[in-house]
């Protein structure tokens, strides 16, 4: 019996599975001090440990090439630029931005490549969104027309009045006349313009209608006794000022005139005959 379970351990052994030991997977060698503790297992370094570790290898690497910088070939780098001690410009802001086009005639994006921007030298003019053609102030535009695109287009004015409502007090019509038979078309616009409560401004060329938009701009805070006409109080200015408003009358008229009859009522009262005899005074000034 016993010799027979002899023969069958080994039989038996082939079936097993062998486990190594931990000196066998770590390369300890047998001959090594059982009572020695074993190998500590390290693990990979986080990336903040690998981090820390390199300058070592970094300090390594530049001692290993060092000879480099003593040869011929080497050229140090460049130096970092340095920041810019000089002061910046002032951005221009939103209340910079709403001071300049408070100042500046603001034209409708409509009116681009209209010719009469180019008379407008005197003035700041700058394009927005904007409803009337041209905004002169701050209740105050304008509109522009020609009396050759409003035979065109004869209702565009009624509709471009209609869009302004009633944002803004003062409302100009800047009449472009470059016709010659203005009298129909002239009658429609004047008629218009009176009907809808707005100013019309009539100027024959375009240099003249840029000459009352600059006008209005720049008398646009300043009180109406600087635009209006200044005469003296005293009786001879008012007297000449009067009969120099009549065509054909200089003031050598208004000299003579006076010397003849002394007064304004008298020069009314007197007759055809009367002023004739007057020396300077003919037909052609009567």
């Amino acid at each position: 019996m016993d010799g027979q379970q002899g023969r069958q351990r080994p039989e038996s052994g082939k079936n097993l599975i062998k486990i190594p030991s931990y000196q066998e997977v770590f390369g300890t060698t047998s001959s090594s001090s059982s009572s020695s503790a074993p190998t500590s297992y390290n693990p990979p370094l986080p990336a903040a440990a690998a981090a820390a570790a390199a300058p070592s290898s970094s300090s390594s690497f530049s001692e290993a090439f060092s000879f480099l910088k003593s040869s011929e070939f080497y050229s140090p780098p460049p130096a970092p630029p340095q920041p810019s001690t000089a002061p910046r410009p002032p951005v221009a802001g939103p209340s910079t931005a709403a001071s300049q086009s408070k100042n500046a005639i603001l034209v409708s994006n409509r009116q681009k490549g209209n010719p009469l921007l180019k008379h407008i030298r005197n003035a700041r003019w700058t394009f927005a969104d904007i409803v009337p053609d041209y905004v002169i102030g701050q209740s105050s535009c304008a509109l522009y027309i020609s009396l050759r695109y409003h035979l065109l287009h004869p209702d565009y004015l009624y509709y471009r009045i209609r869009e302004l409502q009633k944002n803004f007090k003062l409302r100009v019509i800047l009449c472009h006349i470059d016709i010659e038979d203005v009298v129909k078309p002239l009658h429609e616009v004047t008629r218009t313009s009176l009907l809808h409560d707005c100013t019309l401004l009539c100027g024959w060329s375009l240099e003249e209608c840029g000459r009352y938009l600059e006008t209005i701009k720049v008398f646009e805070n300043k009180p109406a006794d600087s635009i209006r006409e200044h005469t003296d109080s005293d009786y001879l200015s008012r007297f000449t000022h009067a009969l120099t408003s009549i065509r054909r009358v200089n003031k050598t008229d208004v000299i003579t005139l006076g010397s003849s009859f002394g007064s304004l009522s008298r020069i009314m009262d007197a007759s055809m005959e009367e002023l004739a005899r007057c020396p300077g005074i003919g037909k052609a000034t009567l």
